[in-house]
C-alpha cells in the first residue's frame, strides 16, 4: 500500500509539473486591441499609448506650448486629477465631478474663486468614465456599476444609492466605458460600444440607449455605433449630435472618425459594415453595406479619437463661435504619424449641412512622426461666465480658455 501511495503521489507530481510546464509554454492570447489586425500588418509596432497614472504638478505642465486663435487665453484651472476625463458641473456651479477610465476614480473639484481643490469621491471602480449631474444628484456609471450620490454638493460623505440592477448592463469591457448625460427630456442617455475592434455584435452592443433617471423605461434609440463617448444637443434644434470612433487596422488614412446627428430614433449608423462617409469594411462584408446607413455630417480625421463635444452657448467668445460645436480629439494610437491631440471647432448650419472643421486648441504634439506628445484633450464643459474648460487625461489637469477683446 505504501509503495502504491508513493507511486500515486509521484504520478500526480509529474502530471502537475507537466501541466505547469505546458501552461508556461502555451502562448498568451493577444490583447484585445490586436483584434482585426490583418496579416499584412502583423509586424506593426503600433500599440496603445500608455496613460500617465500619477499626479502631475501644475508646474510641470507645459501650458505655454498650447496654441489658440488670436484673443484667446489658456490657464491651468485645476491639476492633480490623474486620468481625468468627462466633467459634470454641479447645480451650484462651484463643484465639478470628473470621471476616469483606467484609474478607477471619480473626482470632485471645488472652485474657491482664486484656487481649486480636488478630492476623490470614490475609488476602485471598473472604468467609471461616465458622470452626470441631475437635480442635486451625481450619477456615476462604470462597466458594471451605476451609483447615485444624492445631495453630494452639501454632503460630501453621502453614501451612494446602487442602481446597477435596474440598468441591465452588458458585461463585456472592451469599448464599454461610458459617457453619460441627461437630455432636454430629462432622460439619461448611455452608449454601449462594440466589444471588439471590428465584429458583428449581439443586440446589447454598438448602440445608444436612454433611461428614466431611476433606470426604468430603457429604450434603444440608435444602433450601428462603434464607440461614441461624447454627445450634446444642438441649442436650436434640440437634435443629438455625437462623435464616433472609426475602427483600427485599416491603415493610416482610413477610416475617419465621425460626427453624427440623430435625426430620427432607430437610425442605423453603419457599424460594422460601413464606416465614415461610405467606406465598406474589408472584413465584415455584406451586399450594399452602406445602404440605409445614416452617414456622418463630417469626417473628423482618421484615428483622431474624437471624444467630448460641446455646443458653445455663452457670450464671452466672439459671435462666430456662438452655437458652434467644440470637439476634443484625444488622439489614437493606430496611426504611424500622430493626428488629433487637439480641440477643433465645427461650424455648420443647425441641420448639420456645410460643416467645416477648424483647428482651435493645438500644441499637444511634440513630434508627430516620432509619435511624441505631452497632452491629450478629452472633454469640454462651459462655465457660467462663458469660459470653456478642457480636461487633459494625460496630464490629469483641466484648462480654462477665455477670450478678451483688445
Amino acid at each position: 500500500m505504501r509503495r502504491s501511495a508513493c507511486t500515486l503521489v509521484a504520478a500526480v507530481a509529474l502530471a502537475f509539473a507537466a501541466t505547469a510546464a505546458w501552461s508556461q509554454d502555451k502562448p498568451k492570447p493577444p490583447p484585445a486591441w490586436w483584434q482585426g489586425k490583418p496579416e499584412a500588418m502583423k509586424d506593426s509596432p503600433l500599440a496603445p499609448h500608455p496613460g500617465k497614472m500619477t499626479e502631475t504638478p501644475a508646474s510641470e505642465i507645459p501650458i505655454e506650448r498650447i496654441k489658440l486663435p488670436k484673443g484667446f487665453k489658456v490657464e491651468i484651472w485645476a491639476a492633480g486629477l490623474p486620468g481625468g476625463r468627462a466633467m459634470a458641473i454641479g447645480d451650484s456651479g462651484k463643484k465639478i465631478y470628473v470621471g476616469t477610465r483606467a484609474i478607477g476614480r471619480v473626482y470632485e473639484v471645488t472652485d474657491h474663486g482664486d484656487k481649486r481643490t480636488v478630492r476623490v469621491v470614490i475609488d476602485k471602480l471598473t472604468q467609471p468614465a461616465g458622470v452626470a449631474f441631475h437635480k442635486g444628484s451625481l450619477y456615476v456609471m462604470a462597466i458594471d456599476k451605476v451609483l447615485r450620490f444624492d445631495g453630494i454638493e452639501d454632503n460630501p460623505d453621502v453614501a451612494p444609492v446602487d442602481l446597477t440592477d435596474r440598468f441591465a448592463l452588458p458585461p463585456e469591457p472592451h469599448h464599454n466605458w461610458k459617457y453619460i448625460a441627461f437630455g432636454p427630456d430629462g432622460k439619461l442617455y448611455v452608449p454601449f460600444g462594440a466589444p471588439c475592434n471590428i465584429c458583428e455584435v449581439s443586440k446589447e452592443y454598438a448602440q445608444l440607449r436612454r433611461y428614466n433617471p431611476d433606470g426604468s423605461g430603457m429604450e434603444v434609440i440608435a444602433t450601428g455605433i462603434r464607440n461614441t463617448v461624447g454627445f450634446d444637443w444642438h441649442p436650436k434644434t434640440g437634435k443629438l449630435w455625437f462623435t464616433d470612433h472609426g475602427r483600427d487596422w485599416m491603415g493610416d488614412d482610413t477610416p475617419d472618425d465621425e460626427l453624427n446627428i440623430l435625426d430620427k430614433e432607430g437610425a442605423f449608423f453603419g457599424f460594422p459594415y460601413c464606416h465614415a462617409k461610405g467606406v465598406p469594411d474589408p472584413d465584415i462584408k455584406k451586399p450594399d453595406p452602406c445602404k440605409g446607413v445614416t452617414l456622418p455630417i463630417a469626417n473628423m480625421g482618421p484615428h483622431t479619437a474624437v471624444m467630448g463635444i460641446k455646443f458653445y452657448t455663452g457670450k464671452m467668445f466672439p459671435k462666430e463661435y456662438q452655437g458652434a460645436a467644440f470637439v476634443a480629439r484625444k488622439g489614437s494610437w493606430n496611426r504611424t504619424e500622430l493626428s488629433g491631440f487637439d480641440v477643433v471647432v465645427v461650424k455648420a448650419s443647425p441641420d448639420g449641412k456645410n460643416a467645416k472643421v477648424q483647428p482651435f486648441m493645438t500644441g499637444f504634439i511634440e513630434d508627430a512622426k516620432a509619435r511624441k506628445f505631452w497632452g491629450r484633450p478629452a472633454y469640454l464643459a462651459q462655465l457660467k461666465d462663458g469660459s470653456l474648460l478642457v480636461s487633459d487625461e494625460q496630464m490629469g489637469a483641466i484648462y480654462r480658455v477665455t477670450y478678451q477683446k483688445k
